[in-house]
């Protein structure tokens, strides 16, 4: 999917919400088994629940490679449930060095044909290069993030009086087009979003940490939007952990039409 259709699902649905699918085994309902096909099971109810609702999912490929093969069928499967109509995220923060990051990106744009994958910068331009020699794919580069240690580098301030964070968003930003690339912002740091738009104003935003990591929603629409909305905001344990019984897809559909409530209300504002 494009970034001109992901806007077309947007404007349609009047939501912006990515539901990510972090599916912990260990947090299974009961009446699933705890393998392969309790995860299908579990995912596929949960995508079958929450589709009306939101415009993406964002898969976080860790949940599936710490269980080894099975994991990886598991996550194939869960991928080829989700709908054309949704756009598809690999949440596997990858980035090396070139031939490296050129398996990466077949693995997450062919193998496995997710629309978009986010990675790291900390390694420059050409680990990110042979993600942006895919058309019609989409690389989604760290740039703040909403986690405690983001203060260890990403907030140090440089020489020129730039944060780390901000000089990132502005180098890889001249790497590729608007249509190639977003970043992720973290929703805890909303005050931030601001000067993150005068750096990037055109570009989409991945917003983690609504819900569960308490971001606010109102905040981020309303400093972070632009033009183009180029806002995608992430919920995940706050919506497909919403029950842990046997109601558990009931209780998501829920919480993810919440979600499209709010939203659809803070686009008319």
């Amino acid at each position: 999917m494009t970034k001109n259709k992901l806007v077309e699902q947007i404007l349609a649905k009047q939501s912006y919400l990515c539901v990510g699918l972090d599916t912990d085994i260990e947090k299974l309902p009961a009446h699933l088994p705890k393998t392969k096909e309790g995860v299908i099971a579990f995912n596929k109810a949960i995508i079958d629940a929450t589709a009306p609702f939101c415009v993406s999912y964002k898969i976080n490929t860790a949940f599936y490679e710490s269980q080894g093969v099975k994991g990886w069928e598991a996550m194939e499967a869960t991928l080829a449930h989700i709908p054309n109509t949704h756009f598809t995220i690999a949440d596997a923060k990858r980035g090396d060095i070139g031939n490296t990051s050129a398996q990466y990106a077949k693995t997450f744009f062919e193998v496995l044909p997710f629309d978009a994958i986010t990675v790291a910068p900390y390694m420059g331009k050409d680990s990110i290069d042979p993600f942006l020699a895919y058309q019609n794919k989409c690389t989604i580069v760290l740039g703040l993030t909403s986690n405690e240690g983001s203060q260890n580098f990403e907030q140090q301030k440089l020489a020129n009086g730039q944060y780390v964070y901000e000089s990132v968003l502005e180098q890889v930003a001249s790497w590729g087009t608007t249509d190639q690339l977003m970043f992720v912002v973290g929703a805890t740091k909303a005050e931030d979003f601001t000067s993150i738009r005068k750096i990037i104003p055109n570009h989409f935003l991945l917003v983690p940490g609504v819900g569960a990591q308490g971001g606010s929603l109102s905040e981020v629409t309303k400093y972070g939007k632009n033009k183009e909305l180029g806002l995608l905001v992430n919920a995940s344990r706050a919506v497909i952990f919403a029950s842990s019984g046997s109601d558990f897809a009931e209780k998501a559909a829920v919480a993810a039409s919440d979600y499209a409530n709010e939203m659809k209300g803070l686009l008319i504002l």
